[in-house]
């Protein structure tokens, strides 16, 4: 059975839209996988540690008949692919990609968290979110929106996200 599922996508290193879009099109090509919808680009301010250049961030809903963690597994692999080194952690990278949703699942493994574990804090990816899923209710019964504006209101979405203009 298919599992609706989102990733948040991030780059901050070498050619960041063609390291999403390079990211997204392997994601595409993986048999059990359908890329269903994707938001904007974002460009956002590093979060975590911020002595970094910015981020360009997405959120991409997929169909998946993949367990999560053979999903995973799989998105790790393309990161490798991509050339995705994990030297420090929230450090720059050429890719990152994460599991922020996987259905109405909560998973809580040692390799892997679902709901994302930062995914209520994080602008970056709840804005990008409700783009493609404005209805969206979270596994605890909170509503995208309801989310969205608690964490703005904590964060000044103004400094720290702001879409990407297409040339």
């Amino acid at each position: 059975m298919n599992k609706q599922t989102y990733l948040g996508l991030g780059s901050n290193m070498g050619d960041k839209q063609q390291n999403l879009a390079h990211a997204i099109e392997l994601i595409a090509q993986t048999e059990q996988i359908n890329v269903t919808r994707q938001s904007s680009i974002y460009i956002t301010a590093p979060w975590g540690k911020t002595d970094q250049d910015a981020f360009l961030n997405q959120v991409i809903e997929i169909e998946t008949e993949l367990m999560p963690l053979a999903l995973l597994h799989v998105l790790q692999k393309i990161e490798i692919k991509l050339g995705r080194l994990r030297n420090e952690k929230w450090g720059p990278r050429i890719i990152d990609v994460d599991i922020l949703l996987y259905g109405e699942e909560i998973i809580g493994l040692q390799e892997l968290t679902i709901p994302h574990p930062y995914l209520y804090a994080r602008l970056f990816v709840l804005i990008p979110l409700q783009e493609i899923a404005p209805q969206l209710i979270f596994p605890d019964g909170s509503g995208i929106g309801e989310v969205l504006a608690r964490t703005a209101q904590l964060e000044d979405a103004s400094q720290s996200i702001r879409k990407k203009e297409n040339p």
